[in-house]
């Protein structure tokens, strides 16, 4: 998973906690973490095209929720930022070189010789991450935040006004 992931989420929460009223552009959010502007605005961006940021162009524009957070899984933004794809994606190496083509073990059917076990096991761990980013939105990301840091939203709120 790439770091544009950990930006999209730790952007979430800044807007959150950066307040309804305001629109905060992607280079005041990169500078908060002193990240690339450019490359944190594609990770703003694909968040706005899934529908969980809002953008408005112009001086005074920039980026906000689009809906509460409570209503935004981490799968919802792993998703924007990594595209739907399966991250293991198998290539049936099995099927090549001299190992390529051995019979099916004895008392196999034909459908469990197609299934490749390393892809089958890989299939059910990734299913088991998916629901587990699906079940955890990003208020409970924001609520375990302010309990760590408690100050936090505040100087942010502060930061942006003083800019």
């Amino acid at each position: 998973m790439s770091e544009g992931v950990e930006w999209a989420l730790h952007s979430c929460v800044n807007l959150a906690w950066s307040g309804p009223d305001r629109a905060v552009s992607a280079a005041r959010l990169a500078a908060w973490h002193d990240l690339p502007a450019a490359y944190l605005n594609k990770q703003l961006q694909a968040l706005a095209r899934a529908g969980i940021l809002t953008s408005s162009p112009g001086p005074r524009g920039g980026f906000r929720l689009a809906r509460p957070l409570a209503a935004v899984s981490l799968m919802d933004v792993v998703a924007a930022v990594e595209g739907p794809e399966e991250a293991f994606r198998c290539a049936e190496i099995r099927r090549q070189g001299p190992g390529a083509g051995e019979p099916a073990a004895e008392g196999a059917d034909a459908a469990d010789a197609a299934d490749c076990a390393i892809a089958h096991a890989m299939t059910r761990a990734e299913l088991a991450w998916r629901k587990a980013l699906a079940a955890q939105d990003l208020d409970e990301i924001r609520q375990q935040a302010e309990r760590q840091a408690p100050e936090a939203p505040q100087r942010l709120r502060a930061w942006l006004a003083a800019q």
